[in-house]
């Protein structure tokens, strides 16, 4: 009798696959022989699941982001504007070892979406949405009287999104300088400005 193959379950282990070796060894070391060989199958078995290396990187890239989006529906649930927006913020910084490893990956994908298409769109349409929230949650802080600022709401969510990647970033590349206390601490002066006027 012919083994029966769940599709969509060898799908989630070559991608779980190329994710842990984008977490361990950068978003380079995973080729496709390498991605076949974490997941325990040969080449050839890959092209049954998805059409090329790219399609498993974006699923990848997917699929961290829908674990982090889970966490954060979690994490945020019952809080509005202010209170909110702090924990959203947090969350999106390298504080522990998880959040660093979703962060290297994510930075990983960063240089190879700039020369492919497809990865582009997810990362700007992901952007997009996370940028949305964050202006929500100013507009609703501001109208619950959290914050007070003249300026544009969405002015002031990129500026908290570029605060929030570049202190990323200097996490990563310089730890000794940018410990989880210092960033933590920079971010959240960045939210009491807002509350301060």
């Amino acid at each position: 009798m012919p083994k029966i193959v769940n599709h969509e379950e060898r799908r989630e282990e070559v991608v779980a696959a190329a994710r842990r070796i984008i977490l361990r060894d950068g978003i380079e070391a995973a080729t496709t022989r390498a991605i076949a060989k974490e997941a325990g199958y040969s080449n050839g078995v890959l092209t049954h699941y998805f059409a090329d290396k790219d399609e498993i990187l974006l699923s990848a890239l997917e699929a961290s982001h829908r674990r982090i989006a889970d966490r954060l529906r979690e994490k945020l649930s019952g809080l509005t504007g202010l209170a909110a927006l702090r924990e959203l913020l947090l969350d999106n910084v390298p504080l522990d070892g998880e959040r660093a490893g979703e962060t290297g990956l994510e930075v990983g994908f960063w240089g190879r979406s700039l020369t492919s298409p497809a990865l582009l769109e997810v990362q700007r349409r992901e952007a997009a949405e996370l940028r949305y929230v964050v202006t929500s949650l100013l507009r609703s802080a501001a109208e619950a009287g959290e914050i007070r600022t003249d300026e544009d709401p969405e002015d002031v969510a990129e500026r908290l999104l570029a605060l929030v990647d570049g202190l990323s970033v200097h996490r990563l590349l310089y730890p000794a300088n940018v410990t989880a206390d210092r960033l933590e601490r920079l971010l959240l002066r960045e939210i009491d400005r807002l509350r301060d006027g």
